[in-house]
């Protein structure tokens, strides 16, 4: 016979279980239609085991919030194109370092693999990839061993890769989403075991977009002879292909580069300041402090970045005063900022997403600000299927400097501009290219009561607000002779146009103050520099915070 307090204990097990068994089962249920939430009962429910988006390689977390964009320093070089406004960022995830020449070199030789060289239209898909190694030359300086070995040599390997300008930052970004989704359905057993690496070529390369959108397409038509342990199921006797769509949370977003809000607030840094909930706003480095070397005990005096210290002093003496650069540097050679990131300021400048404007409207936008939206839809053919990229398809864009610059990679979706159908009475956006939105405008130009809208020849509003020179091109004349046209009249006044993009940070060839995460620079989207690299990020979905852990106010103990 049990005594008294056994008989309470084992009372308390049975009612604690009974509390369980219900609380389970009502969040089992539907709050919408009180179903069973049980991904085997319920057909229509989605992904009901997604936890948090999960972390792609390189990258780092970093949770958003407020902060003052722009300079809170004397504005020294009189620009005025960094006055402070108050901005709020969403969380995301940015590069943990800039990219390397080893991670750059995996995409060269991912294309070559995938693409004979031995094709003309192949070759120049390869050859339009390739960083400009040549930005090493000096006129009255001896570099001419790095224009061979900077971009190959083992000894640069953790080097931040230069002479890439920004359209192939972008594309850069796009193959390197591809190319960790397609890992990551294997690792999920989606589809076999080194596909990636055996069953690649020019017919069946495969996209993330295709993939979500025309699954059956992937790789070329031939994913059904691919897919892995997860990928099929049994039905009624039959082999059935199962597909990961968006709604499974399983792939992740695009990698891209990161916009100049998102750039400039994780290089701040402001962990330490969000514990306390307070921000006074005058964080000048990415590190603590107003000084660019660093005062902790065992590395005090130590540089925190590397960047041209006067004239002719680009590292310090030699020896252990010297910031231990005098170009680049390997990555991670220097602490990090309070959010884990290397090299937010020295090493290389970097490009972001946003075309350049001297001003910030804030009025016009104060979250997760970006200038540069340019609207595209999916081709849609007669089947009402979207339109796949083939091997015969390739379209190339010839840039200002001659370089050709392949639009899209076979197997990719096709993409257009959006249209009136997608603007019919919207009132958030009413056009396609809204990268002079508020700004070029005929409103706000200088010729407003005089300006004729067909002056512009299907050039944008943004010439008759900055007058711009021409981009240079390669024309061909009457006699059918390919000449190289250059804009020389003197008319220009502004080297301000859609096409010229925003870096940040300073680098080896910077004085301090360009280190300074405020400042900001711009350069044309197709020219490139042995200081600019870039660093990829990717937008987080879901919740704000990485921290499971933590609850809402009102479910929090105590």
């Amino acid at each position: 016979m049990m005594n008294q307090k056994a008989c309470i204990k084992v009372g308390l097990f049975f009612a604690i279980s009974s509390m369980l068994f219900t609380s389970c089962k009502q969040n089992n249920i539907s709050r919408a239609t009180g179903w069973s939430m049980s991904s085997n009962q319920n057909s229509f429910l989605n992904n009901t085991d997604f936890k948090t988006q999960e972390t792609g390689p390189g990258l780092v977390f970093i949770e958003g919030g407020t902060f003052t964009k722009g300079s809170v320093q004397d504005d020294v070089m009189r620009d005025w194109n960094n006055t402070p406004t108050r901005q709020h960022v969403m969380s995301f995830y940015m590069d943990e370092t800039e990219v390397t020449n080893g991670m750059y070199l995996e995409y060269l030789n991912w294309l070559k693999h995938v693409f004979p060289q031995d094709n003309p239209k192949y070759k120049a898909l390869y050859e339009g990839a390739l960083p400009d190694t040549l930005v090493w030359r000096n006129q009255l300086g001896y570099l001419e061993d790095l224009t061979s070995t900077y971009l190959r040599h083992p000894a640069f390997a953790e080097y931040p890769v230069v002479g890439v300008n920004w359209l192939q930052a972008v594309q850069f970004a796009e193959w390197r989403t591809d190319r960790v989704n397609e890992y990551i359905l294997e690792r999920e057993a989606y589809i076999q075991k080194d596909v990636r690496f055996n069953k690649i070529n020019p017919t069946t390369t495969f996209s993330t977009e295709t993939y979500l959108k025309r699954p059956e397409m992937t790789y070329g038509g031939q994913i059904d002879s691919l897919l892995g342990d997860a990928g099929k199921v049994i039905q009624d006797t039959a082999t059935v292909s199962v597909y990961v769509g968006i709604e499974k949370g399983v792939l992740l977003p695009a990698y891209r580069l990161p916009t100049e809000a998102e750039w400039e607030y994780a290089a701040l840094g402001l962990s330490p300041d969000r514990k306390k909930n307070s921000y006074k706003g005058k964080k000048r480095f990415p590190w603590s402090g107003v000084l660019t070397r660093s005062d902790d005990k065992r590395s005090d005096g130590d540089q925190l970045a590397n960047f041209k210290l006067g004239r002719g002093d680009y590292g310090g003496i030699g020896g252990q005063s010297g910031d231990g650069a005098d170009i680049t540097i390997e990555v991670k050679s220097y602490p990090p900022n309070d959010f884990g990131l290397y090299d937010m300021a020295g090493n290389v400048a970097e490009w972001v997403a946003d075309v350049y404007r001297p001003i910030i409207d804030t009025e016009a936008n104060d979250f997760s600000y970006f200038r540069g939206n340019v609207f595209g839809k999916t081709v849609i053919n007669q089947d009402g299927k979207a339109e796949i990229v083939g091997p015969d398809e390739l379209e190339f864009d010839t840039l200002p400097n001659g370089k050709l610059l392949l639009k899209k990679l076979p197997g990719q979706v096709k993409t257009k501009p959006i249209d009136e159908e997608d603007t019919f009475l919207r009132q958030n956006f009413t056009r396609s290219d809204n990268r002079n939105y508020k700004d070029g405008d005929i409103a706000s130009s200088r010729n407003f009561g005089q300006f004729n809208t067909d002056e512009l020849d299907g050039e944008s509003e943004t010439k008759g607000m900055y007058k711009a020179p021409e981009k240079p091109r390669y024309i061909v004349d009457e006699n059918g002779t390919v000449v190289r046209f250059v804009d020389d009249s003197k008319q220009p006044t502004s080297l301000i146009s859609d096409e010229v993009r925003v870096y940040k940070g300073g680098s080896w060839k910077d004085r301090a103050y360009w280190l300074d995460p405020a400042q900001r620079r711009y350069l044309a989207q197709y020219q490139a520099t042995d200081y600019i690299g870039f660093r990829c990020a990717m937008s987080r979905l879901g919740s704000k915070t990485n921290n499971i852990k933590k609850k809402a106010r009102h479910k929090r103990g105590g």
